[in-house]
């Protein structure tokens, strides 16, 4: 029998203990400290202390850290390091179970090969089993080029997990580092991207590839940084200042959300009482209906305790969306912002409230939508850009979604803007109306303009006659209870009950069923 140093038979079960720990040392180590030091330069954390931010202290579980790839030529054979390049496993988010694939940027630059792809199937399809969100932690350079074509296979089946999951558990991706090429697009199959400015690119085609191709000249950070897709593109959902704060909010993030679509999301007891009354809205709000505003200053008196957690706060910013809590149970909120062009519906802003509405409307979570819109933008740009379908988009995500649907109107809500705006006439449940409301095909000066123009323009004094022609449209068309009478809003109330009757309403929605009609899918505009 081999005795070792340590006086342990190399046949016992205690040898081999002392060998797995070893081993597992080994790979939780990584490939070592010239290795974190160069993650560290970057300013970076690793792998495994994103990891500890993320989960509840000592809840995370790793699956498969032994997991080697068994790629040849090009040097491979002579580097096989544990956990091939990403971390997976599951751990918990305030007690709730949340699953996790992390790159490890120092291991062949996080990039994906065979078997670093196996692992994220695997733990995809966890997920997906165990009904739990997932977050993917990317800091990773793209398909391993060494492993060609398989590399791309692993990516194939990341996309087809990605939307085989779509709308039946929350996926997150969360971009710490590189992120270009085909890696790109799983991120943007998912419900939520985070990014970090400085560290995070995310792009199909690099800068060089760019200036190449077209001759223009750009960095990294320009071209698929944080900012540019927070701001620009509309990719990001969120950028932050660094990695810590970013998972704190992701954690915040998940808080809002069920753990797969089939539940409702978590519901916390609120200090904050449900009949509060909201005073401040009336002096929030100008009665003026061309006089601009902050509606988010709106939505933090109506919610708990003011909080809310907006998506996409630098992109398309002529509209809001925002998880946040009513009486302890979560809502999204769909809002007109008056601050920012004047709140009108365009592309973008149809497009970033389309995709939020039916976000809540998958994973069970009521919605509010707050109108305050004079229309939707004019335009050649808008026009040719496609406004009519980028706006059936919103049109066709409220006509689709069977969660609880409240509306308040709070000023003007003209044409098909108000239509979009989820109206009583596309399926809202309940409509409510501040007194300033006016709903009309268009304001009272355009509507008189079309009506009256042969008269004001025969009329010896065509602005006193256009003065008083708007003021009769006005009175007999757009008043505020004009709606309230033909039944098209349920009540016309004081703005110091919007938060008793928006709770009051989703309370008494909170068992709403909807049957679909049998289906496979719809075709949503494109």
């Amino acid at each position: 029998m081999t005795i070792v140093d340590d006086g342990q038979p190399a046949d016992s079960m205690r040898f081999r203990v002392t060998e797995l720990a070893e081993i597992q040392d080994q790979a939780r180590g990584g490939p070592g400290p010239r290795a974190t030091a160069a993650q560290k330069a970057k300013g970076k954390l690793t792998v495994r202390e994103r990891i500890e931010l993320l989960f509840d202290e000592g809840s995370f579980t790793e699956i498969e850290s032994l997991r080697r790839h068994r790629a040849s030529g090009f040097g491979m054979e002579a580097k096989r390091p544990y956990t091939d390049g990403v971390v997976t496993g599951w751990g918990t988010v305030d007690g709730r179970t949340v699953f996790v694939y992390a790159h490890d940027f120092r291991i062949y630059g996080g990039a994906l090969g065979e078997a670093h792809a196996a692992k994220i199937h695997k733990v995809m399809d966890l997920a997906e089993a165990a009904g739990a969100p997932i977050v993917g932690l990317c800091d990773g350079a793209g398909a391993r080029i060494q492993e060609g074509v398989t590399a791309l296979a692993g990516y194939g089946g990341i996309f087809q997990r990605n939307v085989r999951n779509s709308g039946v558990i929350p996926q997150i991706s969360v971009i710490l580092g590189p992120c270009a090429g085909g890696a790109a697009y799983s991120p943007a199959l998912t419900d939520f991207v985070l990014m970090v400015r400085g560290t995070a690119q995310m792009f199909i085609t690099g800068p060089d590839v760019v200036q190449a191709v077209t001759g223009e000249v750009i960095s990294h950070d320009e071209l698929g940084g944080a900012d540019a897709h927070a701001g620009v593109s509309g990719v990001a959902s969120l950028a932050y200042d660094d990695e810590e704060e970013c998972l704190a909010d992701l954690r915040c993030l998940l808080s809002l959300l069920p753990s797969n679509n089939r539940e409702l999301p978590p519901h916390r007891p609120s200090a904050d009482p449900p009949d509060r009354r909201t005073g401040k809205l009336a002096d929030l709000v100008p009665v003026d209906p061309n006089r601009s505003y902050d509606m988010r200053a709106v939505i933090e008196e109506i919610v708990d305790d003011g909080d809310h957690f907006e998506i996409q706060p630098l992109w398309a910013t002529n509209v809001i969306c925002a998880l946040a809590r009513m009486d302890g149970h979560v809502v999204g909120i769909v809002a007109n912002q008056p601050a920012s062009l004047a709140g009108v519906l365009d592309i973008h802003a149809s497009e970033k409230a389309a995709r939020f509405v039916a976000l809540c409307d998958a994973f069970n979570i009521p919605l509010i939508t707050l109108v305050d819109v004079p229309g939707f933008l004019p335009g050649v740009d808008q026009e040719h850009g496609g406004i009519i379908r980028h706006g059936a988009k919103l049109l066709y995500a409220y006509c689709n979604a069977t969660v609880p649907r409240v509306q308040v109107i709070l000023r003007k809500a003209y044409g098909g803007a108000y239509i979009v705006m989820d109206s009583r006439s596309i399926g809202a449940d309940v409509s409510f109306a501040w007194p300033t409301n006016e709903i009309a095909v268009m304001g009272a000066e355009g509507a008189a303009n079309v009506i009256f123009r042969r008269e004001i323009a025969a009329a010896e004094d065509p602005d006193a006659v256009r003065t008083q022609k708007v003021k009769e449209y006005r009175s007999e068309l757009m008043h505020p209870y004009y709606a309230a009478e033909r039944g098209l809003v349920d009540d016309v109330i004081d703005p110091a009950e919007t938060r008793h009757r928006l709770i009051g309403a989703l309370a008494m929605l909170r068992a709403k069923h909807v049957p679909l009609p049998s289906r496979k899918h719809g075709n949503q505009p494109q």
